[in-house]
């Protein structure tokens, strides 16, 4: 049986054997800055060329997640939405959603330049994830669209446990920019008031 662990070492295995940047987001980021918490889903930001996308569609095959090549390239020339490859393991039915940069896409470009490296241990070891302020931006950004508490939930943790390490002024340029200043503030003003 795989274990969720060995499911993401595949999947950025695949990623890394082909040259692909790559940044985790998502509940996995969340446990390098914040606290864990449960997860069925790899969420990842990729920067696939488009001459790659065949070798992707082999590498992930290989490891028993069945893309076809196709579906990634459209997924990278696709720039009226925002939707990810999805990449289903087989056996296991965990799945990683590889949200391609698009040339237009400023704040993933900028968490790309950002990224972190961090060890998980084995298996999964030393990997590249959102740095903590992209991955609070990420958390407001997705929180305005969904109202789902797990997005309050990382943020709090993410703060408490980060403390003055966070660069509040590139989250406030951030937020201002995708028009969610007054819902972070409000944020901010309810983790205040919970402390």
């Amino acid at each position: 049986m795989l274990g969720y662990a060995d499911f993401v070492k595949l999947v950025i295995d695949a990623l890394e054997v082909i040259g692909v940047e790559y940044l985790i987001g998502g509940a996995v980021a969340a446990w390098a800055w914040g606290e864990p918490r449960s997860t069925l889903d790899l969420d990842l930001v990729v920067n696939v060329p488009v001459e790659s996308a065949s070798l992707l569609s082999q590498e992930l095959a290989k490891r028993d997640m069945l893309v076809p090549a196709d579906i990634i390239l459209d997924a990278i020339i696709e720039d009226r939405s925002d939707l990810p490859i999805h990449a289903i393991h087989m056996y296991s039915g965990f799945k990683a959603d590889l949200y391609p940069l698009r040339p237009q896409d400023e704040l993933r470009r900028s968490a790309l330049e950002r990224r972190k490296q961090v060890d998980f241990g084995p298996p999964i070891r030393m990997v590249y994830v959102h740095s903590p302020e992209d991955l609070i931006v990420y958390k407001v950004l997705y929180f305005s669209i969904s109202q789902q508490t797990k997005h309050l939930r990382d943020i709090a943790a993410i703060l408490k446990s980060m403390g003055d390490e966070i660069d509040y002024a590139y989250i406030e340029t951030w937020v201002e920019r995708k028009g969610l200043g007054p819902i972070w503030q409000q944020i901010l003003w309810n983790i205040n008031k919970i402390s």
